[in-house]
């Protein structure tokens, strides 16, 4: 069988009823939202815990990157082991340690006490996503499973808009640890949502290689140069969104001078544009074909980062000149992750896990890295923060012309 196909043998795809389909989007959209609370609750208190530790920025931003880390690298372990063990049991093993992790950030003595158990947080948390587009796999065909990411991206997109808000609403009354005790209450929550989800990988389709097997078999997924193409795509993609998540907090709040509970409106803004976008590629998805979503998506995001490019790092436009374009990118962050993922799933649609969890390592590792190169670079100034997203969606554009090639 060559790489870039689809195996015929593929899973039977179950199709569910209108409400219980209803009923799983909501319940994964719910749950996915734990990257992003995660991380954008407390992008407001970036300034006070730099200062809580006398910490400087770069070292204040490892708290993101340790976060990011730990969520791209655990996944790669959770990839396989959900693929012989089934979805359900490695997702509330994950939840468990994600709410043990952020009660240990709320009570955190120092600055690398937060970063230590930020990616200990991360790494249970990072069970989530895998489990959810395994699962997403598991049930539905490619353009169907695009629909339902697109579905679930555009449930789940409250919670980036909630999340600085709330945030920012905190820090007037409190300090940055209630930050972590919020979070510690929605793992509660996310425990008792997973708790109600059904296994949807039967014993008869589960990987019975040796674990140690499955991690190597990860090297046979670099054969398809279509997968690639589609990771690659996504991942680079993903680091205009994680330079903005790094950047923006110092770029507003310090360099604008804007409130940190006002923050949390500039951030939101990006979210409704990627929750339209999610909206529109659910509706056309089944139509028009991820692939070329996926392509227009990418090219209309290079163009925005170009405008930014422009205005960000010689001050044009002051406020304006940051947020509109960065809306253009950002707003496309939806259709790109969404066609990407079930473009490379649809690959290989038998080991769904371990597509995954390869995707979703190397997306949070770009973050990690993004989030870092910010802070090196920092200068005061919003031209770090641009050119990261001028690269990021350029090389996307790229491997998305180059890798993954005409659209099927």
């Amino acid at each position: 069988m060559a790489p870039d196909s689809v195996p015929k043998s593929a899973p039977a795809v179950t199709v569910l009823a209108p409400p219980r389909m209803r009923g799983l989007v909501l319940i994964f959209g719910f749950l996915s939202a734990m990257a992003p609370l995660s991380v954008d609750i407390y992008l407001p208190a970036l300034p006070m815990l730099q200062t809580a530790f006398a910490a400087d920025q770069a070292k204040t931003l490892l708290t993101l990157s340790a976060f990011l880390i730990g969520f791209g690298v655990g996944q790669l372990f959770l990839g396989p082991l959900s693929d012989r063990f089934g979805r359900k049991r490695p997702l509330i093993a994950g939840l468990v340690l994600y709410l043990v992790a952020s009660v240990a950030c709320a009570l955190a003595p120092s600055i690398s006490a937060v970063i230590f158990w930020r990616f200990i947080q991360a790494l249970g948390g990072c069970a989530v996503p895998v489990m959810i587009q395994a699962m997403v796999r598991d049930l539905y065909d490619r353009n169907e499973g695009a629909r339902i990411l697109s579905l679930n991206m555009l449930v789940m997109g409250a919670a980036p808009i909630a999340a600085p808000l709330i945030g920012g609403q905190v820090l007037l009354w409190l300090d940055w640890r209630a930050i972590f005790w919020v979070l510690a209450f929605y793992g509660v929550l996310a425990l008792i949502g997973a708790a109600v989800l059904p296994e949807t990988l039967s014993l008869e389709r589960r990987n019975q290689a040796h674990p140690v097997a499955m991690l190597l078999g990860y090297l046979d997924l670099f054969r398809s140069r279509r997968y690639v193409g589609y990771i690659a795509c996504g991942t680079f993609y993903y680091g205009c969104l994680f330079a903005f998540i790094a950047g923006s907090p110092f770029v507003f709040i310090e360099h604008f001078g804007v409130p940190p509970q006002y923050y949390g409106f500039l951030f939101g803004v990006n979210i409704v544009g990627m929750m339209a976008a999610s909206f529109i590629n659910a509706r056309i998805v089944l139509t028009q074909g991820s692939d070329r979503l996926l392509r227009i998506g990418c090219a209309i995001g290079a163009a925005g980062s170009l405008l930014l490019i422009v205005t960000g790092p010689f001050g044009i436009g002051g406020i304006a000149g940051i947020t509109i374009p960065v809306f253009i990118v950002l707003s496309l962050m939806s259709i790109i992750g969404a066609n990407s993922i079930s473009g490379a799933l649809a690959i290989f649609p038998h080991r769904a896990g371990s597509a995954a969890a390869m995707a979703g390592a190397l997306q949070f590792g770009m973050g990690a890295l993004t989030g870092a190169a910010v802070g090196w670079f920092a200068d005061g100034t919003p031209g770090p923060m641009s050119v990261l997203i001028f690269a990021s969606a350029f090389l996307a554009l790229l491997c998305n012309l180059v890798l993954v090639g005409k659209p099927r």
